[in-house]
């Protein structure tokens, strides 16, 4: 409900002085002219509302869109119903429109008539592919170590990084230390894997690295030498889509937490100090720590129930 302004109760005592002493004393007592008092007594009606301040606005421009203009927009926008603004009014200017964008717009948002933009599709993932047994798919990346971790002169300004290998059924973890990430490494680290597995391995998953892979690189039809050590042992080789850490989720996690629990804590004066320390983490920590998606049971228990079962 509009309110009532100070001016509506002025007018109305105006009226009333008014029409009981008359027009004259009523602009004399309340300073103002006759022609002010007489303008209000015609446009009062008995009601508060007629006299409030009316609308200033003008009904026309000399510059607003001429009918054959609105003609042009209402038939572009019925065609065009999802256009933005400025495909709308590149549209419209190929047909003659010369008004400015600002000026469209303005003619768009006083008719009610700018574009709906659609909600984008919902992102919809792709169900998880649950592991049946250990080794079906194990997970690989490559973690550079902190530099705030080196504290000797020794092995500042070097890079030292953690290879680490998930079993995704068991979240059984592989973890070895190197001096370098090349494909030399990773053919390395996929040997001592396979020997420190108590099972077979069907399927190593990796990122598109060039540690693990040529497909972004000149040579993408040569394999690298951990294509070919994983061919040798039988294993399939699956890289995860291009910039999609996510599908390799589990080793990600891994390496956050490794910052959480072993890289805030430790520091190393040497790379066999490194190697050392991360051996003794992960045996001790990780691989018994329990684990909520395996029942809070730790990783070694699910692989030890698993081959007293078979």
């Amino acid at each position: 409900m509009a309110s009532i302004t100070q001016d509506m109760r002025y007018r109305l005592s105006l009226i009333r002085y008014a029409e009981k002493y008359g027009v004259t004393k009523a602009a004399v007592k309340y300073k103002t002219n006759r022609q002010y008092v007489y303008r209000w007594k015609r446009r009062f009606d008995g009601s508060m509302d007629s006299l409030r301040d009316r609308s200033r606005r003008p009904h026309h421009h000399p510059n607003q869109h001429t009918p054959q203009e609105e003609k042009l927009i209402s038939d572009m926008r019925r065609r065009n119903p999802d256009a933005g603004l400025v495909v709308f009014w590149v549209k419209l200017r190929q047909r003659g429109y010369s008004r400015s964008i600002t000026g469209l717009y303005r003619f768009l948002k006083k008719q009610g008539i700018m574009a709906v933009h659609p909600p984008n599709p919902k992102y919809i993932p792709k169900p998880y592919e649950q592991m049946e047994y250990p080794g079906q798919r194990i997970q690989v990346d490559v973690k550079f170590v902190p530099s705030a971790c080196l504290k000797n002169s020794r092995v500042i300004g070097k890079q030292f990084f953690q290879y680490t290998a998930i079993d995704e059924y068991s979240r059984w973890r592989f973890v070895e230390a190197f001096e370098e990430h090349s494909t030399y490494s990773s053919a390395q680290f996929v040997e001592h894997l396979v020997k420190a597995f108590p099972i077979s391995i069907e399927c190593i998953q990796t990122d598109n690295g060039s540690e693990f892979t040529n497909r972004f690189t000149s040579h993408r039809d040569k394999p690298t030498l951990l294509q070919k050590h994983l061919e040798a042992h039988g294993i399939k080789h699956k890289v995860i889509r291009p910039f999609t850490p996510r599908h390799n989720g589990k080793v990600e996690r891994s390496h956050r937490k490794n910052n959480e629990r072993f890289y805030a804590t430790h520091l190393f004066y040497s790379f066999e100090d490194f190697a050392a320390q991360l051996k003794v983490y992960n045996r001790r920590d990780y691989n018994n720590f329990p684990m909520r998606p395996l029942g809070w049971k730790t990783p070694n228990e699910v692989l030890k129930d698993y081959l007293r079962s078979v």
